[in-house]
């Protein structure tokens, strides 16, 4: 495993006001090929592997609720995007490097401690470093620019390329 990373991020279910599980009809994002929430749409409530069928591109989102986990390939793959509640009108705005989103899932939702132990090289060897919070820029406290090895202990984490959460 190789992460060159800026920053992570635990993921719980604080960024929205709701708390759902994996499978809640509660959750809700809706999809829509021009940008400002204009032209063709569709609306999702639960994790889809494929869904070139139901749009071609993808300018802007609308999460009403859930925290979901966007991938720019069909099946799960490529490039992802983190988002939770709040209006998308540009996919610029979720960081997107394109107007592809092929699929999608809900994010786990983490309700106790959180604990990751990140490794200077292979195999957990090297200088270590645990965190048990969000950290906004991990260089500032590793001093490694690079991540070879990771053990989660507990929760959900994601790893961002930028610092402050972005990328």
């Amino acid at each position: 495993m190789y992460i060159r990373t800026s920053f992570i991020k635990a993921i719980t279910g604080a960024n929205s006001v709701e708390h759902f599980d994996k499978s809640s009809k509660m959750a809700k994002i809706i999809f829509y090929e021009d940008r400002n929430f204009q032209g063709r749409s569709h609306e999702c409530s639960s994790e889809c592997s494929d869904l070139s069928s139901y749009f071609r591109r993808c300018n802007s989102i609308r999460v009403d609720s859930g925290n979901w986990i966007l991938y720019e390939l069909p099946n799960y793959r490529g490039h992802q995007y983190f988002l939770h509640r709040g209006d998308y009108p540009d996919f610029q705005q979720w960081m997107g490097y394109n107007d592809s989103i092929r699929s999608m899932r809900l994010s786990p939702q983490y309700q106790s401690s959180f604990r990751i132990r990140i490794y200077e090289r292979e195999d957990f060897k090297g200088q270590m470093m645990e965190f048990t919070e969000d950290c906004p820029h991990v260089y500032e406290r590793f001093h490694h620019h690079d991540i070879h090895s990771v053990h989660i202990q507990e929760g959900y984490w994601m790893f961002y390329e930028e610092p402050n959460y972005k990328g």
